[in-house]
C-alpha cells in the first residue's frame, strides 16, 4: 500500500500559549498545489524565503493536540524543529519514506533506518 503520511517527532517542540509542548506529528506527502498555491500568498511574493512555511502550514497535519495548522503555527517553531520539518519533507517526498539510507562503517552493508530525535 502505497503511504501517504508519516509520523515525525520534532527534537524540541513546539510550546503553545497555554505553556503546552507538542512534539509529535503527521506530514503528509505534498501535492504540485502544495507547492504552486503559496506562489500567489503576498507574503509569499514580499519575502520569497516564507514559502516554506506556507508549505508546511499545508502539509504538517497534525502536532500534538493543536486543533489547526497554521502558518502562525509554523513561524513559532524552534530554527531545530524547522530544520527538522525541512529534512523531513526533502526525505518523504524524494524517496517515498521517512528511513534514512545508511552504510554500517564496519561492514559496508546498506540498510535503512528510521532517525531518532534528539533526547530519546
Amino acid at each position: 500500500m502505497f503511504q501517504t503520511e508519516f509520523e515525525f517527532t520534532l527534537p524540541l517542540g513546539y510550546v503553545d500559549p497555554d505553556g503546552n509542548l507538542h512534539r509529535e506529528g503527521v506530514m503528509r506527502l505534498s501535492t504540485a498545489a502544495d507547492e504552486i498555491l503559496p506562489l500567489k500568498d503576498s507574503r509569499v511574493q514580499s519575502n520569497p524565503a516564507y514559502l516554506i512555511v506556507i508549505l508546511f502550514s499545508r502539509v504538517v497535519t497534525r502536532l500534538g493536540n493543536l486543533p489547526q495548522i497554521n502558518p502562525k503555527i509554523i513561524e513559532g517553531l524552534y530554527s531545530a524543529d524547522f530544520a527538522y520539518l525541512q529534512d523531513f519533507y526533502n526525505r518523504i517526498n524524494e524517496n517515498g519514506t521517512s528511513a534514512l539510507k545508511v552504510v554500517c562503517p564496519h561492514c559496508q552493508k546498506g540498510f535503512e533506518m528510521e532517525p531518532k530525535p534528539r533526547g530519546e
